[in-house]
């Protein structure tokens, strides 16, 4: 009967630690790559919230323009209405000339009214869009401490050999990961990340 060889516990141990530290090791890269994501993610979602802001400035500089102008029209159709209640004061053409230069200042307040009206709404639009992406960054930010983390934990289980610190690092990548996907979809929202209210 031939001798069977059995293998060597401490051959099977060092295989099984090899192992486990290449599957280790290969879930530390995603870990990398998701954490690449999230950064790029963060800053993306910041560069827009300051586009967006500076373009609702420039429109609200804009509206103030309009408010002057529209107050300028305004105060030059008073004063000429003021003048016009005096029938003593205008004769003929020259009534008929300061007429229609009240009706058209009248006209001109009007259209900045209307034009007012428009940019503000340009200008809200843009408030909403800068605060989107200011209640997405906070997501980003704590999905790449989760993920930074979690590569450390990873690390920690190679050089420890221990399955419980990989299990803690798949938790933490797990919650980066889904911190990282709830920045781009705003699926849910966690208050304690929107302290202040968007202002």
């Amino acid at each position: 009967m031939p001798e069977v060889e059995l293998p060597n516990p401490e051959e099977l141990e060092e295989r099984a630690e090899k192992t486990f530290s290449r599957r280790v090791a290969l879930t530390t890269a995603v870990y990398a790559v998701v954490l690449a994501i999230a950064a790029l993610g963060g800053n993306n979602a910041m560069k827009e919230m300051l586009l967006a802001q500076q373009q609702s400035s420039d429109q609200w500089a804009f509206y103030q323009a309009k408010v002057i102008r529209e107050h300028q029209y305004r105060g030059q159709k008073l004063l000429l209405e003021a003048q016009l209640a005096e029938p003593a004061s205008l004769k003929g053409a020259e009534r008929a000339k300061f007429e229609a230069l009240a009706k058209r200042f009248a006209e001109e307040e009007k259209r900045y009214n209307a034009e007012k009206k428009d940019i503000e709404k340009d200008a809200k639009k843009l408030e909403a869009e800068r605060d989107r992406h200011q209640k997405r960054d906070p997501y980003f930010d704590f999905a790449e401490v989760f993920l930074q983390i979690s590569i450390v934990s990873a690390s920690v289980s190679i050089l420890a050999a221990s399955r419980p610190m990989f299990g803690f690092s798949l938790v933490l990548a797990a919650a980066g990961a889904v911190l990282t996907a709830n920045g781009f979809l705003q699926l849910f929202t966690l208050p304690f990340l929107h302290h202040g209210g968007g202002h």
